[in-house]
């Protein structure tokens, strides 16, 4: 068992705010100003940030740090979330559609975490993966600019869909917060 004094000590790159990642002017989310207007637009800059979030926890780490597991039992790393959420985007698509749903990326349950394993070729795949999938669900939901229209053969309605991502990204984003600081110990929002 790891003591308190083997623990990486707390830092940030923010010199403005000791409790933030990055300075805002260097904060990809820093949005200054005027909010979107609009529900559709809000929903998805609240995502856009939360994507940003996710990137940003991950940067700096090699292949090992990245696939390191959090606590025993748990196979959650941050490689593994990667995974993880590019594996949710393709499944959320199969909500909105008529059709079978997508095979799974990684195969069986769980395969998203249990194979995130330390080599560059395995995380660069999964950053290709979940930017690709990403984008087909984005793609998928622009053709329906009306949030209130029901989709897919549930009839899931384009804004439920918005928010369920909104809650997944923002659960593995406080998940990373946590693994990134057990790592290298740097700390922030």
């Amino acid at each position: 068992m790891a003591r308190m004094s083997d623990q990486p000590e707390r830092w940030t790159q923010a010199t403005v705010y000791p409790d933030m990642w990055a300075d805002p002017d260097d904060d990809p989310r820093n949005s200054e100003g005027v909010s979107p207007d609009g529900e559709l637009a809000t929903l998805n800059d609240f995502l856009t940030n939360y994507r940003h979030t996710l990137r940003m926890k991950c940067e700096g780490l090699d292949p090992e740090q990245l696939a390191r597991r959090s606590v025993p039992p748990s196979t959650m790393s941050l490689l593994g979330l990667v995974r993880h959420l590019a594996e949710v985007e393709r499944d959320w698509r199969g909500w909105i559609s008529d059709g079978d749903p997508l095979p799974k990326l990684y195969g069986k349950r769980d395969a998203d975490f249990d194979g995130a394993v330390a080599e560059q070729a395995e995380v660069d795949a999964a950053f290709a993966d979940l930017a690709r999938e990403q984008a087909a669900t984005d793609a998928a939901l622009a053709a329906h600019p009306d949030p209130g229209v029901r989709l897919g053969k549930n009839g899931i309605a384009v804004r439920e869909l918005l928010v369920h991502r909104i809650d997944e990204y923002a659960r593995h984003c406080g998940h990373a917060d946590l693994l990134r600081e057990c790592l290298d110990g740097r700390v922030g929002q």
